[in-house]
């Protein structure tokens, strides 16, 4: 935020539905796309009359897609870091067994309570155990850890943001389209959870698109290495 604040860019980043600070809706259809995308949009009115550059990473990444899908007038520039283009995801998830594995903790958030419970047990314990495991060391400060453990012990959190996977099966593939705007994808080529192969389809998938992969990188790339991905980003939106 810094980084851009001083280069003279009005920098919003909101909490998503669910999330810290923002209402928690009750009901898993709270969380569907067409709610989340609504969100977005309504921010963006309220803010601006002007187009606007989105940034989205994982399941901000996913509503940022759609954005761009559903919603191009209200976008100058895509920015994606580590997500696939929705139907390039869709397929791979279909059709490649690695993806499917790396999914596959998807399929539990799906069970009723119990993900909850386990989640949050031993101090949220999991959760901290994953961001971990799935980044490099000192992606992740001692800070960090204490204020996401703020934020997912707040009243109703958990249950919301796991919700965000159970409302997936309300979440409609759009009709395919070739994105006309700019777009500038960022994937850290180590990504636990995502194959990079889906990095090139979805660039493909784009009429102005730049793909910018970062060796050694995890799917926490933001957090490894801000200063590599502010300039990209920076360079990009300053064309």
């Amino acid at each position: 935020m810094t980084f851009f604040a001083e280069k003279a860019y009005r920098v919003i980043i909101p909490d998503q539905r669910g999330y810290n600070l923002s209402s928690k809706p009750g009901g898993v259809q709270s969380y569907s796309l067409n709610n989340l995308c609504g969100d977005i949009v309504a921010l963006i009115d309220k803010l601006t009359d002007k187009k606007v550059i989105v940034v989205g990473h994982d399941w901000g990444g996913v509503v940022a897609w759609r954005l761009a899908i559903d919603y191009p007038y209200l976008i100058r520039t895509l920015v994606i870091i580590n997500m696939p283009h929705p139907e390039v995801f869709s397929q791979t998830l279909k059709t490649n067994p690695v993806q499917m594995l790396r999914s596959s903790y998807a399929a539990f958030f799906q069970l009723p309570r119990l993900p909850e419970w386990i989640v949050s047990a031993f101090g949220f314990a999991l959760l901290r155990r994953s961001l971990v495991r799935t980044s490099n060391k000192g992606a992740f400060t001692k800070e960090d850890f204490a204020a996401y453990k703020e934020v997912w012990q707040k009243p109703h959190a958990l249950i919301a943001m796991i919700n965000w996977y159970r409302a997936h099966k309300y979440n409609k593939l759009p009709t395919p389209v070739l994105i006309q705007l700019p777009v500038l994808l960022i994937w850290g080529e180590n990504d636990a959870y995502l194959i990079t192969k889906m990095a090139g389809e979805s660039i493909d998938k784009c009429k102005n698109g730049k793909l910018e992969i970062i060796k050694g990188a995890s799917h926490w790339v933001h957090h490894e290495q801000p200063q590599l991905v502010n300039k990209l980003i920076h360079d990009f939106v300053s064309k």
